[in-house]
């Protein structure tokens, strides 16, 4: 199907797709406008294979406008499952799941009607999005089974890695009472947004098996049902509903934001139950029919397209609206096209409260792809054309504090290769002044980060270029290196990101790409969190969230200007967020010294006192005042507030 065979199919705007149970009917809908007939297969089950399963009726779909096929069955058929049968001229059959069910049966081969009232945790109408003002932004990011998955968390063993593990308030290690870890440690660190890698259904975990095996989540099902595995039942598509939002809730009432890794840049099979029910349609294609490939794996979705695109809107406002989220991360978001981005900015906005749902993604593919009918990527590129609330991760900033992430011994700023300095003062102002070819118009939309899931851990990069391999050994250079890193990121104009257990010096013992598992290399490791020498690293991290927290201007979110930099020698950089002839009260003059020996760097006018030594950070002064000029200590962060 080309492009202008998918236009000329008809448009349907409505906002009832899926199967909506009311009091006393169900009514299904489909969008198949190829289709010659459309029948519902209800079933009392998610799968054959469990108790009392069975058919329980099939019902054929009539033909409405705009290629919607559709049919009202008598009563509220809450927890029923069912398939769709979906007919073609050329004598074709494909049986499909709903692409709009809420939910779904084991391993989502079924979906299941769900009345949403019925799947409501405790107090979940008073549960609300936190006010989090934008200087004080910065997310933490975590896969839900390697959150909770480690036996000596505290959490129960029925919940641990699982959407209830985020629910047990007060855990410790090895319940000791003295040692925070999961929420109980989160609400202390200083974060404001928790990221959670993909939690709609996805392919590749057998949900039937408590030892399905491990994914990172990147190869979606079902786009708007959770993930079974997560859930303490996957045999009934209500618990998982109701489980995942009570893990949301109780993130908001730890006061953080929770943020839903999305992946609509393409479809785990080729054969997707998008593509089975209009074929030729919902799938990029070369010219010769092959699907296109930028995401790796061969299935890109044609956001371009206009049901596509109105799927993907759909699908955020869904998840926005029913679970809270408070915001979205955009997998390979090049692989979208501009239009569907800013249409799904448009529509949150739309919402109560909207405009504070964050959005931003991966400015890049994987590989080339087909935009159709002159549409053009959201990549950084089209920086002009995207709101300027849709944000992006900065790679240009993670490669330069630390080294290039495809070249394991590649050095960056922090670790050997000082002169990428130049690049990290361009990283100070968020790139503002095009130095590299785009031109962020705010701050707020660059995402500066080091480590994420893809690629080393922090910790495993730092020990690669120093050729460590002991990475359970906390070696003193790579501790001031990681410091260091995060003491530059956290001192960013922008919104800060980091990878859970980073703080730690979270380590996958050197593999790269651990997607696929084993689950013990991926989980968080608390008492690795509370070697006495990691929890000083986090410390550290907890000292510089709260200065960003109590300096504003730090961030730029406010629309402050580029940061006045300070004439410094060799390979030391300095900068005051803001420039006086002489320092007000409550200034911050901030100094990067990237060398293994101590260094001498002259102050601004005034009198001053540290917030950051480099090794101890805090958002209240500590230690005696300077005047006209300061050592700094080797390969640290000095942070300095004017008296």
């Amino acid at each position: 199907m080309n492009w202008q065979q998918a236009c000329e199919l008809p448009y349907y705007g409505g906002s009832d797709l899926g199967a909506n149970p009311a009091a006393e009917e169900t009514v299904f809908k489909l969008w198949a406008p190829t289709a010659c007939g459309v029948v519902v297969c209800l079933y009392a089950t998610g799968t054959d294979a469990e108790p009392g399963a069975g058919e329980r009726g099939v019902h054929e779909l009539h033909r409405e406008a705009d290629g919607v096929w559709a049919i009202t069955l008598p009563g509220n058929l809450h927890g029923t499952y069912y398939l769709y049968r979906v007919y073609f001229p050329d004598g074709r059959m494909q049986e499909v799941v709903d692409p709009y069910a809420r939910s779904a049966g084991a391993n989502g081969q079924r979906g299941m009607v769900l009345d949403l009232t019925r799947a409501a945790p405790e107090g979940w109408d008073a549960d609300a999005r936190p006010a989090i003002p934008p200087h004080a932004r910065s997310v933490w990011e975590v896969h839900v089974a390697d959150f909770s998955a480690d036996a000596r968390s505290g959490v129960r063993p029925e919940w641990r890695g699982k959407f209830m593990g985020f629910t047990q308030p007060d855990t410790t290690l090895d319940g000791d009472g003295a040692h925070p870890t999961c929420l109980n440690y989160l609400k202390g660190l200083g974060v404001s947004h928790v990221q959670l890698q993909p939690i709609f259904d996805y392919a590749t975990v057998d949900e039937a098996r408590p030892d399905g095996g491990y994914n990172w989540g990147y190869d979606p099902q079902n786009y708007n049902v959770p993930e079974g595995s997560f859930a303490t039942d996957p045999f009934h598509g209500e618990v998982r509903v109701r489980e995942c939002r009570a893990m949301v809730a109780a993130l908001h009432r730890a006061g953080l934001g929770v943020i839903m890794d999305v992946v609509y840049n393409h479809t785990y099979y080729s054969e997707s139950c998008l593509e089975r029910t209009v074929p030729g349609y919902w799938n990029r294609r070369w010219p010769n029919d092959s699907m296109t490939n930028g995401s790796g794996c061969g299935c890109d979705l044609a956001s371009e397209r206009p049901m596509v695109r109105k799927f993907i809107v759909d699908s955020v406002l869904y998840w926005a609206k029913t679970y809270h989220i408070d915001g979205f991360r955009f997998d390979l978001m090049a692989l979208e096209d501009v239009d569907t981005m800013n249409a799904i900015r448009a529509a949150l906005d739309s919402l109560p409260g909207g405009e504070s749902i964050l959005m931003y993604g991966e400015p890049w593919m994987g590989g080339g792809t087909n935009l159709e009918g002159g549409a053009h990527p959201a990549d950084k590129r089209a920086l002009d054309a995207l709101s300027d609330r849709i944000g992006f991760f900065c790679d240009d900033t993670r490669d330069c504090i630390k080294g290039n992430v495809f070249d394991a011994a590649n050095a960056g700023y922090v670790n050997g290769a000082p002169q990428h300095g130049y690049d990290v003062i361009h990283s100070i102002s968020a790139w503002r002044n095009g130095a590299h070819g785009f031109w962020p118009r705010r701050a707020g939309r660059v995402v500066q980060y080091v480590s994420a899931h893809d690629n080393y851990t922090l910790w495993d990069k730092l020990a690669a270029v120093a050729r460590r391999g002991d990475y359970d050994w906390p070696d003193a250079d790579l501790l001031a290196q990681n410091r260091m890193t995060a003491g530059i990121y956290l001192t960013c104009q922008g919104l800060p990101f980091m990878q859970a257990g980073e703080e730690w010096g979270r380590t996958k013992y050197g593999d790269h790409n651990s997607y696929k598992g084993p689950l013990s290399t991926n989980r968080l490791d608390w008492a690795r969190a509370h070697r006495p020498e990691f929890a000083a690293l986090t410390a550290f991290y907890r000292g510089m969230l709260a200065i960003r927290r109590a300096y504003p201007r730090l961030s730029g979110a406010a629309g402050e200007p580029e940061p006045f930099l300070l004439a410094l020698p060799g390979w030391l950089i300095g900068f005051v967020p803001e420039h006086d002839d002489t320092a007000a009260k409550g200034q911050l003059a901030v100094y990067y010294n990237p060398e293994r020996t101590r260094q001498w760097a002259s102050l601004p006018t005034g009198t001053w006192r540290k917030l950051s030594d480099g090794v101890h950070a805090d958002a209240a002064p500590f230690g005696p005042c300077f005047r006209d000029a300061l050592e700094l200590a080797p390969t640290s962060v000095t942070v300095l507030v004017a008296e």
